[in-house]
C-alpha cells in the first residue's frame, strides 16, 4: 500500500484537496481537537493555520503502520502549498505516553523531529517543515 492509498475518513488525499475551502474549514479547522481515521489508525489531533503556518498537533495515534504519517505529511504539504503557506509545523505528543510506541518514536527521529519544550504545550516531538525557499522531498 502506498501513501496515496491511505484514506482519511473515507476520502483520498486528492478528494480532500478538491473540497471547497469552507467545507475543509468546517470539517478540519475547528479550533479544537478532533478524532479521525487515517488508514487503519485512529488519530486525536488538531489542525490550525497561524499566520502563514499550518500547525498539526497530534495527541494520540492508535493503530496504523501502513504509512499514515507519511500520507498525512503529503496531504499537509500539498494543502499548505495550495494555500500559499510557508511552513507545516508538527507537534507530536509522544514523549511521555503511558504506553510509548517505540516504532513511532524511531520514525519521528529518523524524519528529523526533535524533542523540545514548547511554550504552553510542554515536551513534544517538534518539526518545522519549510515549504517556501527550500525545495526538496517530503520530510514527513
Amino acid at each position: 500500500m502506498n501513501r496515496r492509498d491511505v484514506l482519511f475518513e473515507g476520502l483520498t488525499e486528492d478528494e480532500i484537496l478538491k473540497l471547497p475551502t469552507n467545507e475543509v474549514d468546517g470539517l478540519i479547522f475547528l479550533g479544537e481537537p478532533l478524532v479521525f481515521r487515517a488508514g487503519s489508525a485512529t488519530i486525536l489531533g488538531s489542525f490550525r493555520v497561524i499566520e502563514e503556518n499550518l500547525v498539526i498537533e497530534l495527541a494520540q495515534i492508535d493503530g496504523g503502520g501502513e504509512g499514515v504519517l507519511i500520507a498525512l505529511g503529503s496531504l499537509a504539504r500539498r494543502y499548505a502549498i495550495m494555500h500559499n503557506l510557508s511552513d507545516v509545523e508538527w507537534i507530536v505528543h509522544a514523549v511521555s505516553c503511558a504506553k510509548p510506541n517505540l516504532k513511532l518514536r524511531k520514525i519521528l527521529e529518523r524524519r528529523g523531529f526533535v524533542v523540545q519544550q514548547l511554550a504552553g504545550i510542554g515536551s513534544a516531538y517538534h518539526l518545522i517543515d519549510r515549504l517556501i525557499g527550500e525545495p526538496g522531498p517530503d520530510r514527513i
